[in-house]
């Protein structure tokens, strides 16, 4: 199925390739995904069981209230109007930190409505993004939402530093990650749903975590920039590293969007 949002860095285009390097089996293993933001290789992949995580709280909260109230989320989110002052009194509202099935509905309605689908937090961590111009938005898609709320029920949803997979992740499971991008540029870097961001220490513990759950019999695959400090953090590593040509659809300004080069680093025995 379709993400239910819109989210920086989603692998939509990228997913058939992400698949293929899977076991053929994979519907029979449980699947696990640290850096779930809109969730594209999950909701193809439709796995029964696993963890999916975010460091983002209201992100997660999204997907737990997804997964046990989607009738309560479906009615919350109903009633909002494509408005620009709507707009702003509901990201006003959001930014009060309502109760999680609300938090919810106006994350869904303002993921919908803003400036490109964006998610970018202040200082104080409120949420800043401006309304977007569309046509006819549509926020609110029931039938899609119960549908994922069927395909979470046996996941568990956590909000924890990605090293949580060494409790989690056994023998035969399979992991997708897809960390915020080592940037290519200067201007390429967008990290600030998360305060903290994701640095060059935090490539190398990843990379240190995937070479100890592949020694486990985790399968891996993991996708990110293609640059000089990645290809050098798994060089001897035995990982597979393929260099895929890719469009960057969401950037602070349309004029940065373009194409760019992901890089997938697979499981030395895939």
């Amino acid at each position: 199925m379709r993400p239910l949002l819109k989210w920086a860095g989603g692998k939509r285009s990228l997913v058939e390739r992400i698949l293929s390097l899977f076991p053929q089996d994979h519907q029979d293993r449980a699947y696990h995904e640290p850096f779930m933001g809109g969730g594209a290789v999950f909701f193809t992949l439709e796995p029964g069981r696993g963890t999916i995580n975010d460091v983002n709280p209201r992100l997660m909260n999204f997907y737990r209230v997804v997964r046990d109230r989607p009738e309560e989320l479906i009615e919350a989110a109903r009633g909002h109007r494509y408005e620009e002052a709507e707009y702003y009194r509901l990201r006003d509202r959001f930014n009060s930190k309502p109760d999680p099935v609300e938090d919810a509905a106006l994350l869904l309605y303002l993921n919908r409505t803003c400036y490109n689908g964006l998610y970018r937090v202040n200082s104080r961590g409120e949420f800043n993004v401006p309304f977007g111009r569309y046509r006819d938005p549509t926020v609110v898609h029931p039938r899609q939402i119960r549908r994922a709320s069927g395909l979470l029920r046996g996941v568990e949803a956590l909000c924890s530093d990605f090293e949580y997979l060494r409790e989690h992740a056994q023998e035969g499971d399979l992991c997708y990650m897809d960390p915020p991008y080592q940037p290519a540029s200067r201007t390429a870097n967008f990290v600030d749903y998360a305060a903290g961001g994701f640095g060059e220490p935090d490539q190398a513990r990843l990379r240190d975590l995937c070479v100890e759950l592949d020694a486990r019999g985790v399968h891996l695959v993991q996708s990110n920039s293609d640059t000089d400090l990645i290809r050098r953090l798994y060089e001897g590593t035995g990982f597979q590293l393929e260099s895929l040509r890719t469009t960057r659809n969401i950037s602070r300004k349309v004029s940065s969007r373009g194409g760019g080069r992901d890089l997938l680093i697979t499981s030395p025995a895939s």
